[in-house]
């Protein structure tokens, strides 16, 4: 498929996408997350790490939010690269062994079923941070409610199980710096 097929595409999922959370919700949802995160790490000095590629808008966004000390840091790995369905972990830059002995808060922008998630929680307790929380802009309810996966500690809002862009999740690498929140129709 050529460029111009592919934006065409995307252009055409954008436009038929239903719209699940205004930009105002969405700035909403992150002004609860970080009242929540100031009430809980304010005093600790905590680094924020940021889930590229998708976290990042939200752990930026949560960032100017915040009036406290804290450090940014990042890590990197993906299950979906530019497909819409879910594979296996692959990682491309791993939590700093700096973060040994920190209060942690892993940021990212959505809990679907977990696997990014879980993955992160082994990675940083193998690292032996102090305390680790975790933070989604977005939590899926799936549609199968007694599937396990990890707790996140604070989210912003709740959204159908649905394939969903904007606010840093994608369709096919395309769309992340939507402000508010889309579900492909």
């Amino acid at each position: 498929m050529d460029a111009e097929s592919i934006a065409g595409e995307a252009l055409a999922v954008r436009d038929a996408a239903r719209e699940l959370a205004s930009a105002a919700q969405i700035s909403a949802a992150l002004d609860r997350l970080a009242s929540d995160l100031t009430a809980a790490v304010g005093q600790t000095c905590p680094v924020l790490v940021a889930v590229m590629t998708g976290g990042v808008f939200t752990a930026t966004e949560l960032a100017r939010r915040l009036d406290f000390p804290h450090e940014f840091d990042y890590v990197h790995l993906t299950r979906y690269g530019k497909t819409l369905a879910g594979g296996e972990i692959e990682w491309v830059v791993r939590p700093a062994a700096s973060l040994r002995g920190r209060e942690v808060v892993i940021v990212d922008d959505i809990l679907d079923r977990g696997d990014t998630l879980a993955a992160l929680r082994a990675a940083f307790a193998e690292l032996g941070v102090a305390r680790l929380y975790t933070a989604v802009l977005v939590v899926k309810d799936l549609a199968q409610p007694n599937v396990p996966r990890p707790r996140v500690d604070f989210f912003g809002l709740r959204v159908e199980e649905r394939y969903v862009f904007g606010c840093g999740m994608d369709y096919k690498g395309f769309w992340r710096g939507l402000p508010a929140l889309y579900a492909v129709d």
